[in-house]
């Protein structure tokens, strides 16, 4: 992160405050969004969940999305609140950048949910209760499997992508995950995830992959810190931003990641062969 940034995000934090009385903090990062966010969504949300506040990220939008954002804030002081990124650096960026402005807070939970609302706001209150229930948990991500009564419908497009993405998960992070893109996570705020979002994504679109990567290999890290929240509804919402040239670039990138991760661990396999497992232990 360069030292422009820093203190651009700083000055912008000066004027942002988080509720005293929030449990979670709502990351919703935004490009372009003045036409289709859902102002009245958001208002509703955070005046029926009093233990949510809602940090907006607006990643340098070339339309009136601040202005707006502005506008959500004024309207709910305190519990809605804005991140502005003058320059687009892309959703990655504007996710991470806002979950760590919002762990920095000390927040016990953040999350972050895609602005469209393809995964409606309510569900919110559902990974809350996961969390609430397990304190072990540390990662809740939707899953839009498709399952009776539930209200969950992709394109046969989407569904090729999301199984591409998931394969690259397992073979990233070695657990059976099912679904790593839905815009829906939620995160608690330990050591493990802290450290997973100091430094940028390298993956692009696949960040959330890379994500789960890094809290996965922060020291020993057990399947059970990860939990799959099937969602009982997602809607697609037209007008997606992500190219195919984009999903591309970054599933090579992923590919590369994967490679220095299987490295890493095999050097770290080497050393730990080495180590006698008693201090008086000889090494033959």
């Amino acid at each position: 992160m360069s030292a422009q940034f820093k203190m651009t995000t700083l000055k912008t934090a000066a004027a942002v405050r988080i509720g005293k009385r929030a449990t979670l903090t709502l990351v919703v990062p935004c490009y372009n969004e003045s036409q289709r966010l859902q102002r009245d969504e958001f208002i509703s949300f955070v005046d029926n969940m009093p233990r949510v506040d809602v940090l907006f990220v607006n990643d340098g939008s070339k339309d009136n999305t601040l202005d707006v954002l502005n506008g959500l804030a004024a309207e709910r002081p305190g519990r809605i609140s804005v991140l502005d990124m003058p320059q687009n650096g892309g959703k990655a960026e504007a996710v991470r950048a806002g979950l760590a402005h919002a762990l920095a807070s000390g927040v016990q939970m953040v999350a972050y949910w895609d602005a469209d609302l393809a995964t409606p706001l309510f569900l919110v209150e559902d990974f809350l209760r996961v969390a609430e229930r397990d304190s072990k948990i540390e990662v809740i991500f939707g899953s839009r499997r498709r399952m009776l009564g539930h209200k969950v419908s992709r394109t046969l497009h989407r569904r090729i992508v999301s199984t591409i993405c998931a394969n690259l998960a397992r073979m990233a992070i070695g657990m059976p995950i099912a679904d790593t893109q839905c815009g829906a996570k939620l995160l608690r705020n330990t050591p493990a995830v802290a450290a997973a979002v100091q430094e940028k994504f390298t993956a692009g679109w696949l960040f959330d992959v890379e994500l789960f990567a890094r809290i996965a290999r922060h020291g020993n890290r057990e399947d059970h810190c990860f939990y799959e929240q099937p969602l009982s509804e997602w809607t697609e919402i037209p007008g997606s931003k992500v190219s195919t040239s984009a999903i591309v670039k970054s599933g090579l990138r992923m590919v590369r990641l994967i490679a220095e991760l299987r490295l890493s661990r095999g050097a770290k396999a080497a050393v730990a062969a080495t180590v006698p497992a008693h201090p008086f232990a000889k090494v033959a």
